[in-house]
């Protein structure tokens, strides 16, 4: 039997090594045939299917979308007894996490807590679901457990609204706590949102719908018209600091102009927030006002994301004593993080307490992200790689390769269900050791699922090899491509990683494709400026063909911005016109200019490549690498020929 298991184990490691994820295995195109069926709601379909799939590694997703095409009229002992036979994987989580929401709709709560403690990560809905019951069953502590929830979910599930309003029965939750709500979604631009929860005001403060629907879709044409006198009416005032809000997502300075005139009315906190509100909104404009406005704010009330901006906007300034001040204020899960940890440690720099500083870059320094990279280089470290993880062996790449979720997976991604194949890899990786991690890698690696690899071997704690972290895939089209455009491959490299993490077949929800995510629009223009004779939308996603594109443009784009790649890259992800916006008037640090980047995705994005760029160097060119000296100076805007045609 031992010998029976080894030998087993060894064909699964092979089967793995030597076939590709587009493979196609006995019983493919009739698991493809049921997921058509259960997305149609077919059945019938899927009972016929049903018997020709048995011993297919996909077989449980079968008998899954079998119950699922109508769970709520299953019987419950198949369900049970599908729990049962999958026990532990991610079908079955799935499965538990749907029933249990069927049993909560139909308020069968006894069935609901039986089956409950069973699932192992509850989602939102489910949370709330699981708060209802508990206070149906007198359980005080409900609420205590609600309120972060009131204070911190902007957008809740429909299962949390009756734990709220436990909340407001009870008194937990008074006006003031109602309108700092309110706030919260205002400043999220959830509006929506707020109006809902106005419905929780007291009546003498609750706006009628036409007029909560004013101040927040045409705030000036409301304040045009609001009463001489508010000061003695909670509703008027709160709905005058909204209002102000919505002006000074489009034009700072006219909010600060028309809160000048009513601020004496409103109380301290709504005086505070409006004015904080201003300041927010110019620092991602990058106004020179902003710190002027902030200052009027103070530092009590402001959100973590209020509070960001002000540092960021007291970076651009070279304000060092604010970034410190405000860093210090900040809540200290927030202070923490690594981006703020490094930039207090500059500020206490700049202020001369060396060894302050020092202590807190150590704390971030060696961490695999931007922030630990510079950190390295304050403390006189270039970035280096850690030393490499003895491989797996044969035997633990095997022991891997046997598990059913890591079967499933493959089997998934081999039939392009590449969602399904995601999360059921996910779920498999989940508390596994570094060796396992780095087998789990290793396998991906093979199959030719780069981005799954990447995800395993990211996840190791002490044990790392960081070729698998950074892999290097398709370079016969890489390597030859950034040599004719004259670029770092290291940071050709660390953009594709960050964009598609190496899926051909990638596209996002605004239709970029292929390894280097082009724009369909920027593609064609791309395929014209070099001469690309009959280029067909199609084509992007071929490996070649989208890095030939994708290349060229990377080109274009840095000749377009001094040949800086943070300003080509902030370019390649939202825009040249938008990269070339967010420079300053004087020379700016670069880690200054990724850190105020006024869009979130981007901002993360350019740190992202940056960093991934360092460690394709060192993996490269074998040596420690400077995120400094690739960051550099962002100089001041160059004047355009207005006869130069303008980048997509």
């Amino acid at each position: 039997m031992k010998f029976l298991r080894s030998t087993l184990l060894l064909f699964a490691v092979l089967f793995v090594s030597s076939l590709p994820p587009a493979h196609a295995a006995p019983g493919d195109e009739r698991i493809l045939a049921a997921n058509a069926a259960a997305r149609g709601g077919d059945r019938g379909a899927l009972e016929r299917l049903a018997p020709e799939i048995k011993g297919h590694e996909l077989e449980s997703y079968v008998d899954y979308w079998r119950l699922s095409v109508d769970l709520g009229n299953a019987d419950p002992q198949a369900i049970k007894a599908f729990l049962t036979r999958n026990e532990g994987s991610y079908i079955a989580e799935k499965m538990r996490a749907d029933w249990l929401k069927q049993l909560a709709r139909k308020q069968q709560w006894a069935d609901f807590d039986a089956e409950y403690p069973s699932l192992v990560q509850p989602d939102q809905e489910l949370a709330c679901y699981a708060l209802q019951s508990r206070r149906r069953q007198g359980d005080a502590s409900v609420l205590d457990e609600a309120m972060p929830l009131w204070q911190n979910l902007i957008e809740p599930p429909e299962s949390c609204y009756p734990v709220f309003e436990a909340l407001i029965i009870e008194k937990r939750v008074l006006a003031d706590g109602v309108w700092a709500r309110v706030r919260r979604q205002v400043e999220a631009n959830r509006l929506a949102g707020a109006r809902f929860t106005m419905n929780y005001l007291p009546a003498s403060q609750t706006p009628e719908i036409r007029v909560a629907e004013t101040v927040l879709d045409k705030p000036l044409a409301w304040l045009v018209k609001l009463p001489a006198s508010i000061a003695g009416n909670r509703m008027n005032r709160e709905l005058a600091a909204l209002a102000i809000s919505r002006i000074a997502r489009n034009d700072p300075r006219m909010a600060a102009e028309r809160l000048g005139k009513i601020e004496s009315q409103l109380q301290a906190d709504e005086r505070n927030w409006a004015w904080g509100q201003i300041g927010w909104q110019a620092a991602q404009k990058h106004m020179s006002d902003a710190l002027d406005w902030y200052a009027k704010a103070g530092n009590k009330g402001l959100s973590d994301e209020v509070m960001q901006w002000k540092v960021r906007a007291a970076l651009r300034s070279q304000d060092w004593g604010t970034v410190r001040t405000t860093i210090e204020k900040m809540p200290t899960e927030l202070a923490e993080q690594p981006a703020w940890t490094y930039w207090l440690g500059r500020a206490y720099r700049a202020g001369g307490r060396l060894q302050d500083a020092d202590n807190l870059f150590a704390k971030i320094s060696g961490q695999p992200n931007f922030y630990g990279n510079l950190a390295d280089e304050e403390l006189g470290r270039a970035v280096a790689l850690p030393p490499k993880a003895t491989p797996p062996t044969p035997s633990e790449v095997a022991a891997i390769a046997a598990k059913p979720g890591v079967q499933r997976s493959l089997a998934l991604f081999r039939v392009n269900l590449r969602t399904e194949g995601v999360r059921e890899w996910n779920w498999t990786l989940r508390g596994m050791s570094d060796r396992e991690l780095l087998a789990a890698s290793d396998i991906a690696q093979r199959a030719g699922i780069y981005d799954r690899a990447i995800a395993a071997a990211d996840r190791t704690r002490s044990e790392h090899d960081y070729s698998l972290r950074y892999l290097s895939p398709f370079s016969d089209q890489v390597r030859p491509a950034a040599r004719s455009q004259s670029l770092d491959d290291a940071w050709v490299y660390g953009l594709m990683r960050q964009e598609s993490r190496f899926i051909t077949n990638a596209k996002s929800s605004v239709g970029a494709a292929g390894l280097m995510q082009l724009m369909p629009a920027t593609a064609k223009w791309v395929a014209r400026k070099i001469g690309l004779r009959d280029f067909q939308p199609n084509q992007v996603h071929d490996a070649e063909t989208n890095v030939l594109l994708g290349t060229s443009y990377m080109r274009m784009v840095l000749e377009s911005l001094d040949n800086h790649p943070v300003l080509a890259s902030a370019a390649y992800n939202a825009g040249p016109g938008r990269a070339r916006k967010w420079r300053a008037d004087s020379p700016m640090e670069g880690a200054i200019y990724a850190e105020t980047i006024p869009f979130n995705e981007t901002r993360d994005y350019v740190k992202k490549v940056m960093s991934n760029a360092v460690y394709y160097s060192a993996l490269f060119d074998g040596k420690a690498q400077s995120i400094k000296s690739r960051l550099g100076v962002i100089g001041v805007p160059t004047v355009l020929d207005p006869k130069a045609e303008e980048l997509p």
